[in-house]
């Protein structure tokens, strides 16, 4: 399923082992002190609905989303509160969906933030919630099952989709430990490999992926956006 827009991001570090990033629900670390404040990599939380619409409708207006999304900003726009509440609370507690975002500290103090205003229970101080500018989406597979192109799974896996991340924050290797997080969530359900699609003209995101751990397994689809590319990451 193609979904993936890393635009200018070619700078997506090293690859990491089958369990790098951070454990299901749990944040990544922020920059460190008296550098930049990188964006922290955490699960959506159920009554995060809105937020989830909201970089929904960011990542299908970026220029590349017609390349990228199968959707459309004007699909997406017309669906009800209910489908949003629906889709994040699966994509917040769900053993085979996962979803997770690159938030931007609101207090610009770095590390995870609880998403409300008010005090923290840790220090006292306000924590803000942060602006999301990034966002991707694991779906487990199971073998034996068809997967969106009628295929069956021949093994456990978990495949990436929904990747985007907002232009001023690509190059920093935000991409990678987004997909690191949901590989470490595939990890701790048993899956013996990632994968994704991406469009066959879009080198900058492919090149992003292979630094990733990914690399193309030969399979390849026409779908509504173009010839796609499968790449895959084994896990074991």
């Amino acid at each position: 399923m193609t979904e993936s827009v890393v635009g200018g991001s070619t700078a997506a570090g090293p690859a990491a082992g089958p369990a790098a990033g951070p454990a299901s629900g749990a944040a990544d670390a922020a920059a460190p002190t008296g550098g930049p404040v990188l964006p922290v990599i955490r699960r959506v939380r159920a009554e995060e609905w809105a937020a989830v619409r909201d970089v929904r409708l960011e990542m299908l207006r970026d220029p590349a989303a017609a390349m990228a999304f199968l959707d459309t900003y004007a699909n997406a726009a017309a669906q009800p509160d209910t489908f949003w509440q629906g889709r994040t609370t699966a994509a917040a507690a769900a053993q085979t969906v996962v979803q997770y975002v690159a938030e931007v500290p609101g207090d610009g103090a770095g590390g995870p933030l609880d998403g409300r205003s008010g005090p923290s229970e840790d220090t006292g101080a306000s924590a803000v919630p942060g602006r999301w500018v990034g966002s991707v989406t694991g779906l487990l597979e199971q073998p034996g099952a068809q997967d969106f192109e009628g295929r069956p799974v021949e093994m456990l896996q978990v495949h990436v989709v929904g990747v985007w991340l907002h232009p001023d924050h690509r190059g920093q290797g935000v991409v990678q430990r987004m997909i690191d997080a949901v590989v470490a969530w595939g990890v701790e359900r048993g899956v013996e490999r990632a994968r994704l699609y991406v469009h066959a003209d879009n080198g900058r995101a492919q090149g992003a992926y292979r630094k990733a751990g990914f690399a193309p397994s030969g399979r390849e689809l026409i779908a509504s956006t173009g010839r796609e590319l499968e790449m895959v990451r084994a896990l074991h």
